[in-house]
């Protein structure tokens, strides 16, 4: 199954299902971006927008993209604020946003479904404005190495989305070569996680 189809198939119950993984990615967002404010937001991977109600309190216009048709229809039917353009991108081709537009670009949980991170890490800056700032948040390598992936289960089948391993070094190297500096990394830990390895690890970026 294509990650565009997997996505689509997940939709109706992403938000209600069990996803501690989800859970902390939006807490994670809270705390990181809560009292900041910009002009333009670019959010790419919005999903069914369980941050882009976040990020239209912090920016003044969002364009909130995704992969998949059946979570921008989820995200549209229950975000109404007028500063939120919602669209449809593939992210592994050009990107359709005029260069130096955007003040905040974000990444929640999509670049596990993304092969090679120099192509979207590149477009990221172009489209970011001198001093703009790229949060990324993802599934920690650390789960990766232990099988952890995108997954939803539909009675007693299982779908496991494909995904490709990133390790710390990959996301350095990527933004680095695009001329994205890193001002801040972290790992995070869900409550239910003791003893466990981190769940997420967030870079912050500044071009």
């Amino acid at each position: 199954m294509s990650i565009q189809q997997a996505y689509n198939d997940w939709s109706d119950t992403y938000d209600t299902d069990e996803n501690l993984t989800r859970d902390l990615d939006r807490a994670v967002m809270l705390q990181m971006l809560g009292k900041m404010n910009c002009n333009a937001v670019l959010e790419v991977g919005c999903g069914t927008g369980k941050n882009t109600a976040l990020l239209a309190k912090l920016g003044e216009r969002v364009t909130a993209v995704d992969f998949s048709p059946g979570m921008l229809a989820q995200a549209k039917a229950k975000i109404s604020s007028p500063n939120v353009t919602f669209q449809v991108a593939d992210i592994t081709q050009p990107w359709p946003m005029p260069a130096a537009a955007f003040d905040l670009l974000t990444f929640n949980l999509i670049l596990e479904h993304i092969e090679g991170l120099e192509f979207v890490m590149e477009q990221a800056s172009r489209t970011l404005k001198v001093g703009g700032l790229l949060l990324i948040s993802e599934l920690h390598p650390f789960r990766q190495y232990l099988g952890g992936q995108a997954r939803f289960t539909r009675e007693d089948s299982t779908t496991l989305i494909p995904a490709f391993t990133h390790h710390i070094s990959d996301f350095l190297t990527a933004a680095a070569g695009s001329g994205l500096t890193l001002t801040a990394l972290n790992e995070w830990w869900h409550e239910a996680d003791e003893g466990k390895p981190p769940r997420l690890i967030t870079f912050l970026f500044q071009k």
